[in-house]
């Protein structure tokens, strides 16, 4: 708990810095014996350059890391999920499961909650797919016609000037109010390792960092997508199975699953709609 107490405290940064410094992130934070890919050289280094950048992005943003854009709680896992940003595509096996490292350290090694690495592992997977998103603000044709083929099927064609606002919808559904700490972290990205060390290309990142952040949150909120997660289906489950002459299986969780695509492409879609797009 003394770990957890550091990196909440108020020089969170420094706290991670000196343990490094001590060569001492072997001990506090161990890892399983075996894990794919094993650990890399400088990975100390590397994690506390990312909390680093976290909390620059965080004081640029927000003018401090508990401003009032992070909920209870939030300013805890957003920096947890940093520290650990590194780290987050390594798994180990255990009794057959694939289990990603960031859990065993948080559990074993730190001895916290379980529930807190479960929010920072779905905190990284959305960050992964905000990554995605934010290539649609560059103007990225390329990522534009990848996540077309990836939204669309047989049955629901999205309108290309939609698919922005479909997956930033689709994100929030599954990460729910820890999107904006999922985005922020997201930022980290793009850190580049080889230019550490090089004051002015981090102030130029830390903007680029900054502005697209503000860009991207900006666009969530004004489509009104914050608290999509409470939105109310057009059509439920019965209403599909009686539409579609369905019975109760997992086709009718597909087209939950369609109809909410739909819902998001289609703002101001009624129902009557809706099911008209069905048959």
């Amino acid at each position: 708990m003394e770990i957890d107490h550091m990196l909440v405290g108020k020089r969170p940064v420094d706290a991670m810095s000196y343990i490094r410094d001590l060569g001492l992130f072997d001990v506090v934070f161990y890892f399983p014996k075996k894990c794919d890919p094993p650990h890399f050289d400088n990975w100390d280094r590397c994690c506390v350059s990312h909390i680093e950048a976290a909390w620059n992005l965080a004081i640029s943003v927000n003018s401090g890391i508990s401003h009032h854009m992070l909920m209870d709680g939030q300013p805890r896992l957003y920096l947890y999920s940093a520290l650990l940003f590194p780290l987050r595509k390594m798994f180990y096996l255990d009794k057959k499961s694939k289990i990603h490292v960031t859990s065993y350290i948080i559990q074993e090694s730190l001895k916290l909650d379980a529930c807190l690495s479960k929010s920072v592992e779905s905190i990284h997977g959305a960050s992964g797919k905000f990554a995605k998103l934010v290539l649609l603000f560059e103007s990225n044709d390329i990522a534009l016609g990848t996540l077309k083929e990836e939204l669309d099927d047989v049955y629901l064609d999205i309108p290309t000037d939609s698919l922005k606002r479909v997956f930033a919808g689709l994100i929030l559904d599954e990460i729910k109010d820890l999107w904006r700490v999922a985005l922020l972290i997201s930022m980290l990205s793009y850190l580049e390792a080889e230019n550490a060390g090089d004051t002015i290309s981090q102030q130029n990142e830390l903007h680029w960092r900054r502005e697209k952040y503000i860009e991207v949150e900006r666009f969530i909120s004004g489509q009104g997508l914050d608290g999509v997660w409470k939105w109310k289906p057009l059509l439920n489950g019965d209403a599909i199975m009686d539409v579609m002459q369905f019975k109760r299986g997992p086709l009718v969780g597909e087209w939950k699953r369609r109809v909410f695509k739909w819902q998001l492409a289609h703002p101001k879609g009624t129902v009557d709609d809706c099911i008209d797009w069905m048959k």
